[in-house]
């Protein structure tokens, strides 16, 4: 049964979810029911994370939002964001024969943004994500971290109301995700852009975002919701605080016990 963590409460405002999933299944073809009963909504410029053990349906719940896939049961609701949403995935899946900018620019192309215009939100987009010096560079000459910030840049340009991120930085390095951690709060601090951030770490979700998303074990559905009420802006200080420590543990405990809940 899903409910919300009665130590903290929903970190919501009083205005409508501009996403919202009711009673949402899915199973796909080979048998394997990924979500049963799934309810959540997400409103205006919140960062929420789903947190979960793998193969609980985090990544299936974000490909539903995104229109990537259809529901076998229930009901997406995205009309707000329908054609607004950027999505970046656990690789960077850019073009290895284009530059950055090149990788950069193709949504501003598909959608007939004239050259000019896109010229500039290219070049904006690459120094929001620190990649000025590499905007002529090809993917096989930038690092891991490069790499996903150049996806990064990809899924901004377009200045989504909704940006969906599922585990963008689960392969990279600790000092790597730490610094992209630290770059996309403040991303998200001066966009505000609604996020919804997939991640098994329960460290990475306390740091990130305002609430938390607690699934159990496949099929999935919302077992908890933890709100971080952590002032901004997060920083080396905040990861090694009491507070941060106090956050994780109580995440940490939530998730365990959606686990068992899930029978896992």
């Amino acid at each position: 049964m899903a409910y919300t963590d009665p130590m903290s409460g929903p970190a919501v405002s009083d205005t409508q979810p501009i996403v919202s999933l009711r009673n949402v299944g899915k199973t796909f073809d080979s048998g394997t029911v990924a979500l049963a009963g799934l309810d959540l909504d997400v409103r205006s410029g919140e960062f929420v994370a789903l947190l979960g053990p793998s193969g609980c349906g985090k990544s299936t719940a974000l490909r539903l939002i995104a229109g990537l896939s259809e529901p076998s049961s229930g009901v997406v609701e995205t009309a707000s964001v329908r054609d607004d949403i950027g999505f970046v995935f656990q690789e960077p899946t850019l073009m290895p024969w284009a530059t950055v900018a090149g990788n950069i620019s193709l949504p501003l192309e598909l959608r007939g943004v004239p050259a000019r215009d896109a010229a500039t939100r290219v070049a904006a987009a690459i120094e929001r994500v620190g990649l000025r010096s590499f905007a002529d560079a090809h993917p096989r000459q930038l690092s891991g971290g490069m790499r996903m910030r150049a996806s990064i840049a990809r899924a901004l340009v377009t200045e989504p109301k909704l940006l969906l991120m599922d585990e963008p930085f689960a392969a990279l390095d600790e000092i790597t995700r730490f610094k992209l951690n630290d770059d996309l709060l403040a991303l998200w601090q001066s966009l505000r852009t609604t996020i919804v951030f997939v991640t098994h770490s329960v460290f990475e979700s306390v740091y990130l975002a305002q609430r938390i998303v607690v699934m159990t074990p496949r099929p999935g559905l919302v077992a908890r919701e933890l709100t971080i009420d952590a002032s901004h802006p997060r920083d080396a200080r905040f990861r090694t605080s009491p507070d941060y420590a106090a956050l994780c543990r109580a995440t940490s405990e939530a998730l365990h016990a959606a686990i068992g809940e899930g029978g896992a």
